[in-house]
């Protein structure tokens, strides 16, 4: 594992040689993922970039687990556009904070069932569930660390940094597949970004999300969209793919809204190695055959089923 100060330093380089060390590292074959918003809003953790905590005055429309149908519809979709990882979302400290558990692993064996490889991002969760989330077959857990520990607590004071890393390893103790990733912008300094780079390379997730913060009306970071500009979102994602050469860096939330057309074709070309397509929770994304001509240009193949 590279030390901090080498991590700074190639922070630090030049752009164009950053990313042509960043793309050592990249695989040429690219992976799409999709989700759907499976329970939205009414959370009660207080996460300050989040619309859908209940501290928070947004004006998001919230709803209660949807059914195993809508996931089916939604995963079907998915899989035509691209997909080959559905993943069901679900707002909540904890997938059985709203007694869902269950529900949730009949809609784990429906996206199986379609060929899709299933994914669950459904909170904090203990080995229990992880080895109950197993045995139901699901291929892959996401949950974040969203930040570095040295700052989590500017971030969330509902939950410790703690334990997101203990459902990280529950996850690998159970024998799923981890996506961990985090959002950037939100006020960390450059120093911050490399421990955020660090504790991952550490975790060894397979999939390693890089969220960009949209800030939202109603939330504390409502006013934070100067906190990251776009060459320091490619400095700190080319960076995340040195730190964790073995790990699949995935573009996600905010590129639409944070990023120029050019500087993600930079990304597609040089540092990341999968996307999310289509929209995410409570924002908007990219159509999947805008993306696909991305990866085209970029001269890498599209992952199959």
């Amino acid at each position: 594992m590279k030390t901090k100060e080498e991590l700074l330093k190639l922070y630090n380089l030049e752009l164009n040689e950053l990313l042509a060390e960043a793309k050592k590292y990249t695989f040429n074959e690219f992976e799409f993922c999709s989700l759907i918003s499976a329970r939205t809003g009414k959370c009660s953790q207080n996460c300050k970039y989040c619309s859908q905590s209940t501290h928070y005055n947004t004006n998001i429309q919230t709803h209660p687990l949807v059914s195993v149908d809508e996931v089916e519809k939604a995963a079907k979709e998915s899989k035509e556009n691209g997909a080959i990882n559905f993943a069901i979302v679900t707002s909540g400290k904890t997938p059985d904070e709203a007694k869902d558990f269950d529900e949730l692993l009949k809609m784990i064996k429906k996206i199986n069932s379609l060929g899709l490889k299933s994914c669950a991002s459904i909170g904090i969760c203990n080995l229990e569930q992880a080895k109950k989330l197993k045995e139901a077959g699901l291929r892959r857990f996401h949950h974040n660390i969203n930040t570095c520990k040295s700052y989590h607590s500017e971030i969330c004071t509902t939950h410790t940094y703690q334990d997101r890393i203990n459902t990280c390893n529950a996850i690998k103790e159970a024998g799923i597949e981890l996506c961990c990733g985090v959002i950037i912008g939100m006020g960390e300094t450059i120093e911050q970004r490399i421990e955020m780079a660090m504790e991952l390379a550490q975790i060894q997730p397979n999939s390693i999300p890089v969220n960009i913060l949209t800030p939202i009306k109603g939330t504390p970071f409502e006013n934070y969209l100067d906190k990251i500009d776009e060459e320091n979102i490619i400095r700190t994602i080319a960076v995340f793919k040195i730190a964790n050469p073995n790990s699949s860096i995935r573009l996600a939330g905010g590129k639409k809204a944070r990023l120029s057309e050019e500087n993600i074709q930079l990304l597609m070309d040089n540092c990341i190695d999968s996307a999310i397509v289509g929209n995410y929770l409570t924002t908007t994304g990219f159509s999947s055959e805008h993306d696909k001509k991305m990866v085209q240009k970029a001269n890498k193949t599209l992952k199959s089923l």
